[in-house]
């Protein structure tokens, strides 16, 4: 291994350590930025040294095994546990590695996409057939990103050590079918499905790097918990109740998404009622201790929880859901502030470094669309050293 190469190996590994789950040591959290438009689909000689600027530590990144993103698997493999294997094609994501561990930011990847041939071309939303085909990906993944793996350009990839199953599986736009009919009853599909994938993702990962830290969940903050409706979503709890129910196992850390519902709420507002009283069934950043009271019940103490996504969208250019300039780097403050305190949480993301440029899209950046700083930048970079 050549000596450049088996520093940065040395670096990442001892980054790992920080993050792995502990009985004894007091975690210690982690910040970071989740945006592939910028990341996959950018410059990386200018998106790097901008997110190095921040002071980010974390990087998440979709690893799309097939899907709309950019796709690892452009055909079926025929050793599909080889990183090797013609059929994939790992070139953007390798770049995106070695370019983060130069501007030393460690990446999280999560692993998301089905390809036509895993589920009869169902759609890349929809879980595979068989749980093996994710699992062999999984396993080429980590072995890639080992540590020890050497390219086709003779250049040993860095390790990486951290990952994620899916995104948002509680969500249609991310895994369906949400519900199926059972009799006359409706059962949680996504849940059970999502827990054969989180199994998948887990032993694949572990069977090669033990060591290696693996969260599942990934949950958007609400659902509407109706299978008759035009559009059916499940909140988190009951979502990670169908999850547990399924048989979800191994995983270290459980992801959540704890975004705010409306402008008015503040990081530690608790989210609106339900209908006649109710408690809410939204799970924000304000009531998060539900939903860990839920996973200490369901999988003990130990779990570690991660926020993989969260985020203020800004007024201008968002007029509905935007908040002012200057409310956004004070809620990025306190959000950050919150996590800090909970002793559960290791890692906080926040989405996006660059607003979208479609309005229809996310402005939640800490720049605008054309690269001007917002007062959330700078109080990003305060957050992040604590």
């Amino acid at each position: 291994m050549p000596r450049a190469a088996a520093a940065l190996a040395a670096t990442l590994v001892a980054l790992a350590v920080v993050l792995a789950p502990s009985a004894s040591a007091s975690p210690s959290l982690k910040v970071g930025i989740f945006d592939d438009g910028v990341v996959l689909y950018g410059e990386p000689d200018l998106v790097f040294p901008q997110l190095a600027k921040t002071g980010t530590q974390l990087l998440r990144v979709n690893l799309w095994w097939s899907g709309p993103g950019i796709s690892v698997a452009t055909r079926k493999p025929k050793r599909p546990g080889d990183p090797k294997d013609p059929a994939y094609n790992w070139d953007t994501y390798d770049r995106t590695v070695r370019f983060s561990i130069v501007n030393n930011i460690q990446p999280i990847f999560s692993i998301i996409g089905t390809p036509p041939w895993a589920n009869a071309a169902k759609g890349w939303n929809v879980a595979p057939t068989n749980a093996r085909d994710l699992r062999l990906f999984a396993a080429a993944a980590q072995k890639r990103y080992s540590g020890t793996f050497v390219n086709a350009d003779g250049i040993t990839l860095p390790r990486v050590s951290l990952w994620m199953a899916w995104n948002e599986p509680n969500n249609p736009v991310f895994l369906k079918p949400q519900y199926r009919r059972t009799g006359k009853t409706w059962a949680i599909q996504s849940g059970r499905d999502y827990a054969k994938m989180c199994n998948a993702v887990v032993q694949g990962v572990k069977s090669i790097q033990r060591s290696s830290t693996v969260a599942c969940g990934a949950t958007g903050p609400r659902g509407n918990n109706n299978p008759n409706s035009s559009r059916p979503s499940v909140s988190p709890l009951p979502f990670l109740r169908a999850m547990k129910l399924g048989g979800a196992k191994g995983f270290d850390a459980y992801a959540h998404h704890p975004y705010y519902g409306s402008p008015a709420e503040t990081p530690s507002t608790p989210p609106p009622p339900g209908k006649r009283g109710r408690p809410p069934t939204a799970v924000t950043l304000g009531n998060i201790d539900v939903l860990i009271k839920e996973i200490d019940r369901l999988y003990g103490k130990r779990m570690r929880i991660w926020v993989t996504e969260y985020g203020y969208q800004t007024n201008p250019p968002d007029r509905f859901y935007g908040v002012t300039y200057s409310k956004q780097a004070k809620y990025l403050t306190q959000a950050v502030s919150v996590v800090r305190a909970n002793p559960r949480i290791d890692v906080f993301l926040w989405f996006l470094l660059r607003d979208e440029e479609r309005l229809g899209g996310w402005q939640s950046g800490l720049t605008t669309f054309e690269g001007r700083r917002k007062s959330s930048f700078n109080a990003f970079r305060r957050a992040v050293l604590g």
